[in-house]
């Protein structure tokens, strides 16, 4: 690993978070070792994790990016949010004691949520590691419904209907990306070692978009119901 690289943009990125802008990516893209060496020296700043995100690549080990306890919000609570902000419905899983080789049903729990998306770098054509390396977009997560009495059954396709900004963003079948919430959550504990600490009782790994990335304003409210869940809504309000 190239140390003056995970400084330049550990540094830069933690400028960007304290300002509340944007700024332009230094010019060496990081390795995909790099930018998990630069998530973690950004989340020491930041502090605890409430848990992490996951996305399968072409090739090579999966995203992983840890999401801060700092922008963990109940459903329906005001959120303190960037003039555009991107929602994405997703099904998660909640550590409920300590990890260990248990089966997953004995360990989890699935929660429905939303996850909050923004960038801290300016630009349309980032390299993925530039963006793995800004914890991979995410500005937090909102907590919704806990699914009671799970049977430990796969989550593929779900029947889920979101609304924002006078937009039906899903009414229907809505796929998790790769087909399976169980195999993206296995997919995450496979390759996330003691990365920020590894998963803790507690914390919430998300398995990826029912609804890709749609994008609203400050002042948007953005409503979801996934069927056997519930309701889960992100208020938004201007920073």
């Amino acid at each position: 690993m190239r140390p003056d690289v995970i400084v330049t943009y550990s540094e830069a990125l933690k400028a960007a978070r304290a300002a509340g802008k944007q700024i332009v990516p230094p010019g060496e893209i990081p390795t995909y070792s790099e930018a998990i060496a630069i998530q973690a020296a950004i989340q020491t700043d930041l502090g605890a994790v409430a848990g992490f995100k996951v996305a399968a690549r072409p090739e090579g080990p999966p995203v992983l990016a840890p999401i801060s306890a700092h922008r963990v919000f109940d459903s329906g609570v005001a959120i303190s949010s960037p003039n555009m902000a991107g929602v994405e419905l997703e099904i998660a899983f909640e550590l409920m004691q300590p990890f260990s080789d248990a089966p997953l049903r004995d360990l989890f729990r699935p929660r429905l949520v939303m996850e909050l998306v923004d960038t801290r770098f300016s630009g349309d054509a980032l390299d993925p590691m530039q963006k793995m390396s800004d914890m991979q977009l995410n500005d937090g997560l909102v907590l919704g419904p806990v699914l009671d009495s799970w049977d430990g059954s796969d989550f593929g396709t779900v029947q889920a209907r979101m609304t924002g900004a006078d937009r039906v963003i899903l009414d229907g079948a809505a796929e998790v990306p790769g087909g399976s919430a169980l195999a993206n959550l296995q997919l995450c504990l496979d390759h996330l070692g003691d990365h920020c600490g590894g998963v803790q009782p507690g914390q919430h790994i998300i398995t990826g978009s029912l609804c890709g990335l749609p994008w609203f304003g400050a002042g948007d409210v953005v409503q979801a119901e996934v069927a056997g869940f519930g309701e889960v809504k992100a208020a938004l309000v201007p920073r």
